[in-house]
């Protein structure tokens, strides 16, 4: 973040247009990753100006690469922060020009977002096709950047199908990868998915779902992924629910709403709500 801030403060007048040997216009490029790695943060109110400034000036340059970019920071910010009907049509306005304007790697880079955006809108048939096709084209054509977190999409899409095995594949492959490649972000969110599995297991694999959030937390605590940490309170709270372990429950999922109404991701919400309500039920 604080790279591309110096990058966004540098880059206006004259150098507002200039590519600088980039494939996309350098001002695009520092906008839009900024307002990506404010949403992995959860900062979303601080990524909508970037995010839409990225935007204004892509299409004012009217340079299909740099309003590829810059549609995809949109789409993932509204991705992160649960905000589904906005995603959805930002990102597949990306994924038509990237096919309208051949723009072959950025295919699978906006498609994969698009499927994960579809999954947790519960349109599964949809999702998946599209995602096992960006995970494919994406190692067709050598594309490694966010390899493991398209996979890792992959992954939470066959859990949201229901479909355990695959879930476990594709998040070893995820958490393998992003391993060897020191991508400790992608990381966490494989180290979560490996905590979905065991948790969701008939019976439940509680000491290996509980380690995998864990660990999975920790990473996402120390590099202030703050909507993962909430996603691991309410994976772990959930867990401890079916458990019959109320205070842990209790603990682990007020965590989870605190942080998710202090970041606005109302789709989650009434999820860890609901699931604490049950915690003073029992």
């Amino acid at each position: 973040m604080e790279c591309f801030q110096k990058n966004v403060a540098c880059l206006h007048g004259e150098l507002l247009h200039e590519r600088l040997g980039l494939p996309g216009l350098a001002s695009v490029l520092s906008h839009s990753f900024l307002a990506r790695n404010l949403a992995e943060c959860g900062a979303f109110a601080e990524g909508r100006a970037p995010a839409e400034e990225g935007v204004r000036i892509a299409e004012a340059a009217d340079h299909p690469y740099s309003r590829l970019v810059a549609y995809w920071a949109v789409g993932f910010r509204y991705l992160c922060k649960g905000d589904l009907s906005q995603a959805i049509p930002v990102l597949e306005r990306a994924l038509d020009l990237a096919q309208g304007a051949h723009i072959g790697l950025g295919v699978p880079w906006v498609a994969a977002p698009l499927g994960a955006v579809y999954a947790l809108a519960g349109q599964t048939a949809e999702a998946l096709p599209l995602l096992e096709q960006a995970v494919e084209q994406g190692v067709a054509m050598r594309l490694l950047l966010d390899h493991a977190l398209r996979v890792a999409w992959l992954s939470e899409a066959y859990l949201l199908a229901g479909r355990l095995d695959e879930v476990y594949t594709q998040a070893r492959h995820a958490l393998e990868f992003s391993r060897a490649h020191q991508e400790r972000g992608h990381e966490a969110y494989a180290l979560r998915l490996l905590g979905e599995f065991h948790a969701r297991h008939d019976p439940p694999e509680v000491e290996q779902a509980e380690a995998h959030y864990r660990q999975a937390l920790a990473l996402a605590e120390e590099l202030g992924m703050r909507p993962l940490q909430a996603h691991c309170h309410l994976g772990l709270g959930t867990l401890y629910l079916k458990l019959g372990r109320g205070e842990q429950a209790c603990t682990a999922l007020s965590a989870a709403i605190g942080l998710y109404r202090a970041m606005e991701m109302t789709f989650w919400l009434p999820q860890a709500e609901a699931a604490l309500a049950r915690v003073g039920g029992a």
